[in-house]
């Protein structure tokens, strides 16, 4: 096909890079130009309220998927783990880019050389800075130093932060397994594109932030890394680190154009995860880990966890499956934890959770 593809996309800066990824690979291979397309979802204008009392992160892709359902749009490019488990009729994924680090990572304040800036500093903001792309641009990591140095063990963390530090995230998921570690801490939602997140700690907001490894190693922030989370400690999200590309089932022309650009690695272990999410029946804003990390001979390993909102009971399992069997292997996993009492945690999970959360399509969602 040589005309041009409409690729829909949010406006937010993570959702443009994946895009603009996506439109070079096409492009490398040969295929038609990209027309980006953005739409501006539900999640968009709800900026100020968190995920779990609003619906989730199925809000993030409600508004593309329809655009794509009635071809206003060609493809829709999301993080993965924004999507439902149960993609709406007529839809279906048409490729994976490689994974990035799938890894939560934890994010301390920064101190500018010179300027004592710390963690309660709320005046460190240049006055000129009249946006937090200014602000960040001022603020690149190669001009500030972390209040502590990249640590290496879950116990070196744990001493820098105390037991009641104040910790930015609004993912059930997170918040579950972390309290797990820190008891004491109190865990705030926290919105807006990557400057916004990064500022609000640099001006004292918090003590640390969790975020996807990904999203800021994809937006040049890796060195704000100061701990990234092993698996035995915080499971991530169901696709987290993965970039998917969404289009129209019956559109063989585009899915074709796709074919090229397909990660089977990890398309492989997406398929494994988002297997572990829908037969857990996960609603919006559930404590489900998943992570299959591929292997020699075309093979995965699963770990995948459930755990209580308040922390207090935890389910896991872990299996090896081939790539070919990757969605098998993820419903395996899934019957293991609900047999360890899986079923039980979530439905508390969901009880505690805002009436306005609808829990209709199984999503995996996570911040």
């Amino acid at each position: 096909m040589d005309q041009e593809l409409r690729l829909g996309t949010r406006g937010s800066q993570l959702a443009l890079w994946q895009a603009n990824a996506v439109a070079t690979r096409i492009a490398a291979r040969g295929g038609p130009p990209c027309r980006i397309v953005v739409l501006k979802t539900s999640g968009d204008r709800l900026q100020d309220a968190p995920l779990s009392e609003v619906g989730g992160k199925r809000l993030f892709v409600k508004e593309i998927e329809d655009a794509l359902l009635s071809g206003e749009i060609d493809l829709a490019v999301h993080s993965s783990k924004d999507m439902p488990a149960l993609l709406p009729e007529g839809l279906t994924i048409g490729a994976v880019l490689p994974r990035e680090d799938p890894r939560d990572a934890v994010v301390l304040p920064v101190m500018a050389h010179g300027s004592g800036l710390r963690a309660g500093n709320t005046g460190d903001r240049p006055a000129d800075a009249a946006s937090d792309s200014a602000y960040a641009i001022s603020h690149q990591p190669s001009a500030m130093t972390t209040i502590a140095s990249a640590m290496t063990t879950i116990e070196e963390l744990v001493a820098q932060l105390g037991q009641t530090p104040s910790i930015g995230t609004g993912s059930v998921r997170r918040i579950a397994q972390l309290t797990r570690l820190f008891p004491g801490a109190l865990f705030q939602p926290i919105r807006g594109n990557l400057d916004t997140r990064l500022r609000k700690l640099d001006e004292g907001a918090h003590h640390a932030l969790v975020l996807a490894a990904a999203g800021l190693r994809r937006l040049g922030f890796a060195s704000r890394i100061s701990f990234s989370l092993p698996v035995d400690a915080c499971v991530p999200a169901p696709g987290q680190g993965i970039i998917a590309v969404e289009v129209r089932e019956d559109d063989v022309a585009v899915r074709r154009t796709l074919e090229g650009i397909d990660d089977k690695a990890a398309a492989a272990a997406l398929a494994a995860e988002r297997a572990v999410v829908e037969a857990l029946g996960g609603g919006c804003q559930t404590p489900i880990g998943a992570l299959a990390l591929p292997e020699e001979g075309e093979t995965l390993t699963l770990v995948a966890v459930v755990v209580a909102v308040d922390g207090s009971k935890a389910v896991r399992a872990r299996e090896r499956g081939l790539w070919a069997d990757a969605a098998a292997l993820g419903a395996r996993v899934g019957a293991t934890l609900l047999a360890e009492g899986a079923d039980e945690i979530l439905a508390d999970a969901l009880s505690r959770q805002s009436p306005a959360v609808s829990v209709k399509s199984p999503a995996l969602t996570d911040d």
